[in-house]
């Protein structure tokens, strides 16, 4: 500053006024001079602009204030431009007043007077502009190398697989994101759909567990090609977290905020897949990823069209020449061919008339089941009367009774065996105890198996009750068992095991038919040849067998299969060669209270009264003749038609009737649920009680007993029909099938 003066007087120089108005003039540029302490000298306008301090709040003060690491950065730059000359220089973070800090290129040069540095100036410059735009050049350069690399891959790429694995590797390195995926449509060389996916920068365990995406509200956009999806947060999406069962992410779900998804659009406007990608940071994605997306998606479209034209001119090159093949083949060995449709033909053939005999021996067993049980109510009930009317002492006499009512109800045992392999015995579901039935078979199943085969039940510990057939549920265990010693020919081990199990959203998502919730498994394992994957496959087809011709009907597993399905439950089998069998059956938990019924006690015959008048409606003039002998025994004031037309007669001029007992299959043009209605339409008090030897469809639906109907099955007994007459009219709710099941443990 001296020098200055000096020159001014001298009329050489500018005067320091006209120097500090030069300083204050460059505005863009920070021009400080400090001591060799580093304490501030002089501070121009330009640097106030760019730091925010003013000259009076510097003077005085350390530069070290603008450095982010304070005095060592200073004193760094101070010993440099002692030593060289020039300290700093290279461009790096400043700190402004107010904390921001910002990009800056800056020297620091020493101020020398007589040979002697007296002190520094820095020049500093604020460079934070140019450096974005720099950054903004080298990014959009990347990613035109990115897109470039892409293209030239994508365009020698004929793999679709390989292919759209590029495309998602390029589009995680385009847009910053943690892990991308590319989810598309292909169609098998069957012509069916069905969706892929690749991964990039998270491993395929991430998703395996998880299902396809479905068209939610957060994917259907880029599903039905709406457009991109762009999101900062994607948690916090309005349209997010609307869909079962996982209202959201499901657990243990990548984790993602930042979400970007573009549709991959082809040249048809077919939507041919969507890529997509996530960050668990929120914000990533920007305007300038969602370009670069476009873009590949677009490069991406076209790569996959190619592909797929590619490959059906190869399909159709390859169906062409194998047409030509097959014509070829045709002329070459037509005899042969023709033997072989014949007997193709012949085989279908013979599975149709196979189909149509198991439906046709279904339609006989129910009719002579019906006209079976007809019989033996006649027998039952009138062997009933002897037994009841032979003296107290005519112990000969009272035994050949007891025997043949023992072989009356050996026959009814079989005639439902019949309408069992028919499948048209309805199911009746109880509360069941699983470990009870599953112990309560063990002599059945030892006496089933033989001594080759050892039995092991594993009963676990607090089981739930379920709601099923506890009749079907046996012959279920028992067909599975058997299948099991006819696969152990050599001996082996059985194990039947139970346990509480939970199916959860997952597996019932990926699962036809199978509800999410708790239920009672049940396993049967054995220990023999096992099943390849094609017999594994079909094992619950009617009718398929691995057993020679004769020795098997196919039924056993597609009988399981259909009444576990019947109970609401899932099963499956699990199998290896030479590693044994599993079939695994999973029955819904009964929740309701009071779930086990127990067997009611011996009670006396209740009786009726004479003010009590029952309608008797039976075809059967010999089963009618007993239902009417034993109402009347009973004490009851008894009226009888023999079809449901005569019945509306009678019931025109009858006076008070309490029960209409009917059956249910009847001549006439009325079945004897249709009967029922019209009677309940005129006397709405009147109470319905149905009996049948086979019940078809017209009081059962989907395999079990319509609600609040009564039933009675034929045969019955004396005491039977009495207990669930007197039942019905009194209100109560108790079924025939427990009142004869207490009978019938009484009678054997």
């Amino acid at each position: 500053m001296q020098d200055i003066h000096d020159d001014n007087a001298n009329g050489n120089a500018i005067s320091a006024s006209q120097w500090r108005q030069i300083v204050d003039s460059a505005l863009d540029t920070a021009i400080i001079s400090i001591d060799r302490d580093g304490r501030v000298t002089s501070w121009n306008a330009g640097a106030t602009r760019i730091l925010g301090w003013t000259q009076p709040e510097m003077l005085g003060q350390t530069l070290e204030r603008i450095f982010p690491s304070g005095a060592s950065q200073l004193k760094r730059e101070i010993a440099d431009a002692t030593e060289q000359g020039c300290g700093g220089g290279e461009e790096s973070w400043r700190v402004r007043k107010d904390g921001s800090q910002f990009w800056a290129a800056g020297e620091l040069r020493p101020i020398r007077e007589r040979s002697s540095i007296v002190g520094f100036v820095k020049i500093l410059r604020d460079r934070t502009q140019q450096r974005a735009a720099e950054e903004q050049v080298r990014e959009d350069r990347r990613a035109l190398e990115i897109l470039n690399r892409a293209g030239v891959s994508l365009g020698r790429e004929t793999d679709l697989h390989r292919l759209v694995q590029l495309v998602t590797d390029a589009g995680v390195e385009l847009s910053g994101a943690q892990f991308g995926a590319f989810f598309y449509n292909v169609l098998n060389d069957r012509g069916e759909s069905y969706m892929l996916y690749t991964l990039s920068g998270a491993p395929a365990e991430a998703f395996a567990r998880f299902p396809m995406p479905r068209n939610t509200p957060v994917f259907a956009p880029t599903f039905n090609g709406e457009g991109i999806v762009r999101s900062a947060d994607i948690t916090q999406d309005p349209r997010y977290g609307k869909n079962a069962p996982g209202k959201g992410m499901p657990e243990g779900h990548l984790p993602v905020r930042s979400y970007l998804a573009v549709p991959v659009i082809g040249r048809d406007g077919r939507v041919l897949g969507g890529l997509f990608f996530g960050h668990a940071a929120v914000g990533v994605f920007t305007e300038r990823s969602e370009r670069g997306l476009a873009g590949l998606a677009a490069e991406a479209a076209v790569a996959i069209d190619n592909v797929s034209l590619a490959h059906a001119a190869q399909a159709e090159i390859a169906e062409r020449t194998r047409a030509e093949e097959a014509l070829r083949d045709l002329n070459a060995n037509l005899e042969l061919e023709i033997a072989e449709r014949t007997e193709q033909l012949r085989a279908t053939e013979e599975m149709a008339r196979q189909a149509q005999k198991m439906e046709a021996v279904g339609q006989l067993t129910g009719g002579v089941a019906h006209d079976f049980n007809n019989i033996l109510q006649v027998i039952v009930g009138n062997l009933d009367v002897i037994r009841r009317l032979v003296p107290a002492g005519a112990g000969r006499l009272q035994r050949s009774v007891e025997q043949a009512l023992n072989g009356a109800h050996q026959a009814a045992s079989l005639t439902q065996r019949l309408l069992a392999f028919s499948r048209r015995q309805p199911l009746d579901p109880k509360p069941v105890d699983v470990n009870s039935l599953v112990g309560g078979m063990a002599d059945l199943l030892n006496r089933s198996l033989g001594e080759m085969v050892a039995v092991e039940t594993v009963r676990g510990a607090g089981l739930w009750k379920i709601e099923v057939d506890p009749n079907a549920l046996e012959s279920a265990i028992l067909n599975l068992a058997v299948n099991a010693r006819d696969a152990m020919p050599d001996g082996g081990r059985l194990t039947i095991e139970t346990v509480n199990a939970y199916i959860d959203e997952g597996y019932a998502i990926s699962h036809a038919e199978v509800t999410p919730g708790q239920y009672v498994l049940i396993c049967v394992s054995d220990t023999g040849m096992g099943m390849d994957s094609e017999v594994l496959e079909r094992a619950f087809e009617p009718f398929f067998t691995t057993k020679p011709v004769g020795q098997g009907t196919g039924l056993g597993l597609s009988q399981v299969y259909g009444f576990v399905k019947q109970s609401g439950g899932h099963v499956k089998i699990y199998s290896e060669i030479g590693q044994g069998t599993t079939v695994k059956i999973y029955l819904p938990r009964f929740e309701a209270a009071g779930a086990e019924s127990e067997p009611a006690p011996a009670m006396p015959i209740p009786e009726g009264s004479s003010q009590e008048t029952v309608l008797v409606v039976e075809d059967e003039a010999a089963v009618r003749a007993y239902s009417v002998d034993a109402l009347r025994d009973l004490g009851y004031r008894v009226l009888e038609a023999a079809d449901g037309p005569s019945a509306l007669r009678l019931l025109e001029n009858a006076g008070s009737i309490d029960l209409l007992f009917t059956d249910v299959v009847l001549p006439g043009g009325l079945t004897g649920a249709q009967l029922a209605a019209q009677v309940q339409a005129l006397r709405p008090t009147i109470k319905v009680l149905f009996t049948t030897g086979y019940a078809r469809n017209a009081i059962f639906h989907h395999g079990r007993l319509d609600k609040g109907v009564q039933l009675i099955t034929k045969p019955f007994s004396f005491a039977d029909l009495a207990a669930k007459v007197r039942d019905v009219l009194d209100g109560l709710s108790r079924t025939s099938e427990e009142r004869k099941g207490s009978t019938n443990q009484k009678a054997q």
